[in-house]
């Protein structure tokens, strides 16, 4: 099931898309309204929206953004990085996120922000110190996001809270697809366009650390609520955007999530 956050006439809901799931045929899509949340049991409410009415919202609303770098090899050694023996985490505010065909502000401290395409995993239910063969019980399910950085930022401050999570740094959508099984989200292609000209292609089995080496090592260190995302790395390709760019990213199995980078009032 394909879970959208959106909002209508000023009202915020939940619903389940229903319809073709090609990229450019979103208008053949419609949303049959949920009644209660998502991370719960829930009943389909049978009342159907077409998703070109709607405005799609970051589907979930986490209390944590944990992402994970230089997850890729080719990714970490095209910006003269090494990869890590252990997953390498840091925190992206709720405030970075904004939905599919929302703007992506570019921050007047920056002159170089780059796309960073991944894949995210939305957690179902409140767990810590999760066990490798549990891992799979506690994902609510996948979704396309951009990491975005502003890579000067991030090379000169040295840490990464500004680089990374300024507002609009965290694209996240267009919904959450909970029919996936663990073992096929580890091997996904992902891809991410700038006006439509592919730069970036990868598989999520070219991840360093799988899904559960991810989880696992997090939820170590803290406790994982419903709704919290894992951002699992970025395939090779990472490139500039600019002001006026339509960036995209879509992941096998999911969908596309597309964002124009404007510049800030």
């Amino acid at each position: 099931m394909r879970i959208a956050r959106f909002s209508i006439d000023g009202n915020v809901g939940y619903g389940a898309v229903e319809g073709e799931s090609a990229p450019g045929k979103e208008g053949e899509f419609v949303l049959d309204i949920i009644k209660g949340i998502p991370y719960a049991d829930f009943e389909l409410s049978g009342t159907k929206v077409p998703l070109s009415k709607v405005r799609l919202l970051p589907p979930v609303l986490p209390n944590k953004i944990v992402a994970f770098g230089r997850n890729y090899d080719e990714h970490s050694a095209e910006l003269g990085n090494e990869t890590p023996d252990v997953p390498f985490a840091f925190l992206k505010p709720s405030t970075s996120l904004v939905g599919s065909g929302d703007a992506i502000t570019y921050p007047a401290f920056s002159e170089e922000l780059h796309h960073e395409a991944e894949l995210a995993v939305v957690i179902g239910r409140m767990c810590r110190e999760v066990p490798r063969e549990r891992v799979k019980d506690v994902i609510f399910g996948y979704t396309c996001a951009n990491d975005v950085t502003a890579r000067d930022v991030q090379r000169r401050e040295k840490q990464w809270a500004r680089a990374k999570g300024f507002d609009s740094a965290c694209p996240l959508g267009p919904w959450v697809e909970t029919d996936l099984d663990l073992a096929a989200a580890n091997d996904l292609t992902i891809q991410c366009t700038v006006n439509g000209q592919q730069r970036q292609l990868g598989r999520t089995s070219e991840m360093v650390h799988s899904i559960e080496d991810l989880i696992v090592n997090i939820s170590e260190a803290m406790t994982l609520l419903p709704g919290d995302v894992i951002l699992t790395g970025t395939p090779a390709g990472v490139g500039p955007l600019n002001v006026g760019d339509e960036v995209a990213v879509t992941i096998e199995g999911i969908g596309t999530l597309t964002n124009k980078v404007i510049k800030r009032g």
